[in-house]
Formats: C-alpha cells, sequence, structure tokens
C-alpha cells in the first residue's frame, strides 16, 4: 500500500498549486480520502476528505472556496487544486486514506482515523 503524493512549491501570495496523489496497492473507491497538512509548531489538520461511503466531502473553513479536492477513481488518484493561496497555507501537505464507513468529516477531524499516508509534499508560500 503506497501513497505517493507530488505537486508542492514556492509560490506567492494570490498564485496557485494543484496536489497530486497517486495510490497504489489499494483502491480509493471503498475509502475515505484526505488532504491534511502540518505547519511548523503546529497540528496536523484536515483540509479536505471525500467519503465513498456517500459520496460527502468535506472542507475546512480556511480553505472553503479557495481549495478543491477531486478523485480520478479510474486513474486512482486525487488532486487538491490550491487557488488564492495565502501565506498562511504554507505547510506540509499529506495525503492519506482509510477503509470506509463514515462521513467526509468524521476523517477529516481526527488524522488518527485514516490508515495509509503519503510522505507529504511542501507548500510555501510567500507574502
Amino acid at each position: 500500500v503506497q501513497l505517493q503524493a507530488s505537486g508542492g512549491g514556492l509560490v506567492q501570495s494570490g498564485g496557485s498549486l494543484r496536489l497530486s496523489c497517486a495510490a497504489s496497492g489499494f483502491i480509493f473507491d471503498d475509502h475515505a480520502i484526505g488532504w491534511f497538512r502540518q505547519a511548523p509548531g503546529k497540528e496536523r489538520e484536515g483540509v479536505s476528505c471525500i467519503s465513498s461511503s456517500d459520496g460527502s466531502t468535506y472542507y475546512a473553513d480556511s480553505v472553503l472556496g479557495r481549495f478543491t479536492m477531486s478523485v480520478d477513481y479510474a486513474k486512482n488518484t486525487t488532486y487538491l487544486q490550491m487557488n488564492m493561496l495565502e501565506p498562511e497555507d504554507t505547510a506540509i501537505y499529506y495525503c492519506a486514506a482509510a477503509i470506509t464507513h463514515h462521513l467526509a468529516h468524521y476523517y477529516c477531524s481526527d488524522y488518527g482515523r485514516l490508515n495509509y499516508w503519503g510522505q507529504g509534499t511542501l507548500v510555501t508560500v510567500s507574502s
């Protein structure tokens, strides 16, 4: 089981980035999938999650309207489109997955509920 995240980098405030996360060893169809981030000195937080159990999607208030999460089930890949980036979005971004039985918010509210994790990709937003 492996999750491989990519797409991070350095961008100016107001810019955009698209993160990708490809899964191998399992399929996304029967999993919840999430993007999390951890800034220096802060706890890991849920950014966006999708649950295949009911198709629900969750976004953290801080990214609502700026970030869009999508899943290409045919490619077993998830994406996080990040627009209007702010310096406060600077963090290591991780993709994660779990066998799904609950709504998306259930997974995004506690990163301990996800079983599989990618290695993380660094996003730095300069002011």
